[in-house]
């Protein structure tokens, strides 16, 4: 019998840490060690969260009495906004615990574009070599011995995706990608806005921070690692009043003219094998996906500028972090990978 992976989620009680206890929870294979929290110290998880009344009786921990019990662990999943992992990450490493942070801090691997674009200075630059951008189907065997998994970010996650097989293929001009993102409200985080208040985003749909999102640069990173040039990308993200999903509609421009049948082709022999990637016949629905770690993708084809339009669908919340945060966990721990993970979408 295979002995339990004990693991700490530090910063819990956000959306995302959430979903990673809702999914954890359940995992066969998982001891959930400590729950950690700054803003709600001493309470039990289930009073935050009464969707956990009679089930989790835990309470949470200050941040700082979780750094201590990192050596405990097998892994360790950090669950903080860009700027608080980098401290947390660095004591996972020289514990010798494997870490699977979900905020931005180890996704970019030049220090200085996270700086350009986070405005803070990576104080642990000396780990980026040793980050592997978490993304399964691209980067499966150098997660397997990771000591640091670089969880993807929610839009990043549907426009890769979305976009991996063609421009693997090399099939495409080398001009700027256009990507149109859409996102619902849990994408913003749990605190409160008087943007995300009901009157303000109900029947409402708006873009935001247009040539200016910090999901940008690992976009362009990771794009231009498959392509193999550097890739300039034009990324415009819209809130649409939905609590979660993101539907992503990427355009490129082919070198030769093709169908669409070709196209659906070229995507389902990249993603032969991956079972939590499907290339659909239609286009498809953020409804579709949601509260699983499946992407749907959809494909068209513009003959008249020879240009194809990949449509991507996920859960933000779960294969744009948690997720696929435990996906990571078990290619790590050399668990089923998709254990804990592969219930269906739900509906309605």
């Amino acid at each position: 019998m295979m002995n339990l992976v004990n693991v700490g989620i530090i910063g819990s009680t956000g959306y995302a840490g959430q979903q990673l206890v809702w999914l954890l929870l359940n995992h066969p294979h998982v001891n959930i060690d400590f729950l950690s929290s700054n803003s709600y110290v001493d309470i039990e998880y289930s009073d935050i969260y009464m969707n956990y009344s009679g089930l989790l009786d835990k309470k949470c921990i200050s941040n700082s009495a979780a750094m201590e019990r990192i050596p405990d662990l097998d892994i360790l999943f950090c669950a903080m906004p860009h700027g608080k992992s980098m401290d947390i990450v660095k004591k996972a490493f020289e514990s010798g615990v494997k870490v699977i942070d979900l905020s931005a801090d180890f996704r970019l691997d030049d220090p200085a574009v996270y700086s350009n674009w986070y405005g803070l200075e990576h104080s642990c630059s000396d780990l980026l070599k040793s980050a592997v951008y978490g993304l399964p189907e691209l980067y499966r065997d150098s997660i397997k011995t990771a000591a640091i998994v670089a969880n993807p970010g929610c839009y990043p996650t549907s426009c890769i995706l979305g976009l991996a097989p063609v421009l693997k293929s090399g099939t495409f001009e080398k001009s700027t990608l256009i990507i149109d993102s859409k996102s619902g409200l849990s994408g913003a985080g749990r605190s409160c806005e008087v943007s995300k208040l009901y009157v303000e985003s109900f029947e409402s749909t708006r873009a935001y921070k247009i040539a200016s999102h910090r999901h940008t640069p690992e976009i362009q990173q990771e794009l231009s690692r498959l392509s193999g040039f550097k890739a300039d990308v034009l990324f415009t993200p819209h809130i649409v009043p939905m609590s979660r999903g993101i539907l992503s509609t990427c355009y490129v421009k082919l070198s030769d003219d093709t169908d669409s049948k070709t196209l659906v082709d070229l995507y389902r022999k990249f993603y032969y094998g991956e079972h939590f990637v499907t290339v659909l016949d239609s286009l498809p629905d953020t409804k579709w996906v949601r509260g699983s770690n499946f992407c749907h993708i959809g494909i068209g084809y513009d003959n008249s500028t020879r240009t194809a339009v990949i449509v991507s669908a996920i859960d933000n919340i779960m294969r744009g972090a948690a997720s696929q945060a435990v996906q990571n966990m078990n290619i790590l721990a050399g668990i089923d990978e998709k254990c804990a993970i592969d219930h269906p979408p739900m509906f309605p």
